[in-house]
């Protein structure tokens, strides 16, 4: 037998393939048909919605950056006007008695001459300050003047001023442009102005005090004044019903539009305290969206007007740098300047649902961009306006001298042809034609021409008389059929036609500012409050019951406009008839019994033929303050050269600027 075999010794193996001619690549190849087949496997409808979500994402990306980008440049340029610039002007103390002159140059004396801020080592000079005073605060600082530095006055404030505002514009969002070089900043080279001197106003007899009916205004400003500064404090707009404040703008407009009606009452503490807030609050670097039509004739026109009147060069420079943030609005392919500029970027748009601009809104700018350039001596703010005016002039499209109420930014050609009103659109164009007129010294014959026939337009084609009063009035014209439809917008016109005259046109005209107002007297008289409604139509034919102002139920709200009382003022000035200032002691008897909150403020209201229910809107615009009021103190008042209308224009918000004198 043999012994068994030995086990055989174990054995391992391990199995290497070799791939010719392929190269290791951890399988990234195999992974790519692996995709590739996965993506052909996909239905068509799927593979189109994962192109079309790429494509859009791509596009977000795309428009996120160039938004960034625009936003960089305009925050990281160069540093602001208002930053740059802080100068002080000598003599700008106050004074009595009132006197009204306009402003001189500063002398050339060492004394005179304008001093820097330490800390802003920019060189700017302009011209003298103005000494325009009436009833002036005074200022009881050591060197005479009033300092940016100075402790700001506390205002009496409610606590819930520190609420979250209520956004009540809607930011309009259409076509957008990038401001162009240069018209954000102003040139810091020193311009002389071609722009003739103003001659010094004369200077007023003793004042004295005011009287019943003035200290009637006075105490109605105070009131409106205390609730505007206990529930609104530094906002835009009184709220006074809900005790609180809605924000147009976001920069006080309310207080801004009130400070020169302040000063002309006589109202010291309240002037300094709202001077203060202007000097420590009051900032235009802010990313929001304004009109530049209303900015300009409430903010940049109450700064102008301020200045004037108190000699205090905080306001001019708050001014300049003002107008500056509203020049990117004139970067459009015709220079017919959009409706809206946002302030703290330079980019300015139209209405998002259009891209036209109101006619009223492009002309009625002239008066305070001009008045700007002769006391800064920049000319660019003048020549903006002024190319609007040629452009407006040499335009087809008009009837007799009136306007269409749309005119669009990219063509300059006026849209909406055939509809012609002196209504809400267009009003103020033809105002600031003769405005602008006289301003001027009277000069510029293509303006006079222009108003000329504008008024000769009027006669032809939009009066109508009523029945059974045969009141006159102004109407509407579409496409040549007559609409018996009045704004009380429209009752700037006895005013600007009676001024016209003042000032040596027809006297013609004069007549026909006396049956307007008569009309826009009525307009008050009819109505259960006698406050006007917004809109009035009147009756054509002869039919028994029936006034002569009908009112839709749309239209019967009244929002505290001062058009009925400024015109009165004018009539008065010229007339010297009483009766006027009667029926403006009437109007405000009726403001103050069926607008009056008793917290504080007056508030505009939805029924103007309802005693029982008139019904308050919770509001309380600007321009009751700014307008309505001052009017109505200066109708009133003894002295009919406080503010002569043969040194001051007033603009469209009745703040008073000097004239200039002929060259």
């Amino acid at each position: 037998m043999y012994p068994p075999p030995p086990p055989a010794p174990h054995r391992d193996f391990i199995s290497v393939t070799l791939s010719l001619g392929e190269s290791y690549d951890n399988n990234k190849s195999r992974r790519r048909r692996s995709c590739w087949r996965k993506w052909k496997q996909l239905s068509r409808l799927q593979r189109n919605v994962i192109l079309f979500l790429l494509a859009f994402l791509v596009l977000c990306a795309f428009l996120s950056y160039t938004h960034l980008s625009s936003q960089w440049k305009a925050l990281g340029g160069s540093p602001t006007e208002g930053e740059r610039l802080r100068v002080e002007m000598p003599g700008l103390k106050p004074a009595n008695p009132p006197v009204l002159p306009a402003p001189q140059k500063a002398d050339a004396s060492p004394e005179n001459m304008l001093t820097m801020l330490p800390q802003k080592p920019w060189k700017h000079i302009r011209r003298g300050p103005p000494r325009l005073q009436i009833r002036a605060p005074n200022i009881d600082t050591k060197d005479g003047t009033q300092g940016e530095d100075k402790e700001q006055v506390a205002a009496p404030r409610d606590t819930r001023q520190e609420e979250t505002p209520q956004r009540t514009v809607i930011s309009w969002r259409g076509a957008v442009i990038e401001p162009e070089q240069g018209t954000e900043r102003p040139s810091r080279r020193v311009v002389a102005s071609t722009v003739p001197s103003v001659p010094a106003a004369r200077m007023q007899t003793d004042p004295g005090s005011p009287n019943a009916r003035q200290k009637g205004v006075i105490e109605a400003f105070l009131h409106a004044w205390k609730g505007y500064c206990k529930f609104s404090w530094g906002h835009d707009e009184l709220k006074p019903l809900s005790r609180s404040f809605s924000e147009w703008f976001g920069l006080g407009l309310t207080l801004i539009d009130a400070l020169d009606t302040m000063w002309i009452l006589g109202l010291k503490k309240e002037f300094e305290e709202a001077r203060n807030w202007v000097s420590t609050k009051l900032n235009f670097e802010k990313d929001v969206d304004v009109n530049l039509f209303e900015s300009t004739i409430r903010i940049l026109g109450g700064l102008l007007s301020a200045y004037h009147l108190s000699g205090d060069s905080l306001f001019l420079r708050k001014a300049e740098d003002f107008g500056n943030r509203l020049m990117p609005a004139f970067s459009t392919p015709s220079k017919i300047p959009y409706s809206d500029v946002n302030i703290g970027t330079g980019v300015a748009h139209p209405p998002r649902w259009t891209s036209d601009s109101t006619v009223a809104e492009v002309t009625s700018i002239q008066l305070e961009f001009r008045e700007l350039s002769r006391l800064t001596g920049v000319k660019k703010f003048r020549e903006a306006v002024e190319n609007v005016t040629r452009h407006i002039h040499s335009l087809s499209g008009k009837k007799d001298g009136l306007v269409p109420m749309f005119i669009n930014t990219h063509s300059g050609l006026f849209t909406h042809l055939g509809v012609f009103t002196l209504g809400a659109r267009a009003d103020s164009y033809y105002e600031y034609l003769l405005k602008q007129w006289i301003q001027g010294g009277k000069t510029e014959t293509q303006l006079l021409e222009d108003y000329l026939a504008a008024v000769q337009g009027i006669k032809a084609h939009l009066l109508r008389r009523s029945e059974p009063k045969k009141l006159t009035f102004v109407g509407e014209l579409a496409h040549g059929r007559f609409s018996a439809k009045m704004d009380h917008l429209v009752c700037f016109l006895p005013g600007t036609l009676a001024l016209g005259v003042h000032h040596g046109l027809p006297t013609e005209h004069m007549e026909l500012a006396l049956a307007l107002m008569e009309t826009c007297y009525q307009m008050n008289q009819q109505m259960e409050t006698g406050l006007s409604p917004e809109i009035a139509h009147f009756n054509t034919f002869s039919q028994p019951g029936l006034k002569d102002v009908i009112v839709k139920p749309a239209d019967r709200h009244n929002l505290l406009r001062p058009e009925t009382v400024e015109s009165l003022f004018y009539l008065y000035r010229f007339t010297g008839d009483r009766k006027y200032q009667d029926w403006g002691w009437e109007i405000l008897q009726s403001f103050n019994k069926h607008t009056r909150v008793r917290s504080g403020g007056y508030s505009s209201i939805n029924n103007v033929q309802s005693i029982h229910k008139p019904e308050p809107r919770d509001k309380m615009e600007s321009f009751f303050l700014g307008e309505t009021l001052k009017y109505l103190y200066l109708l009133f008042s003894d002295d009919r050269d406080l503010l002569s209308l043969d040194h001051y224009v007033f603009n469209t918000e009745a703040h008073p600027l000097p004239i200039w004198s002929p060259v």
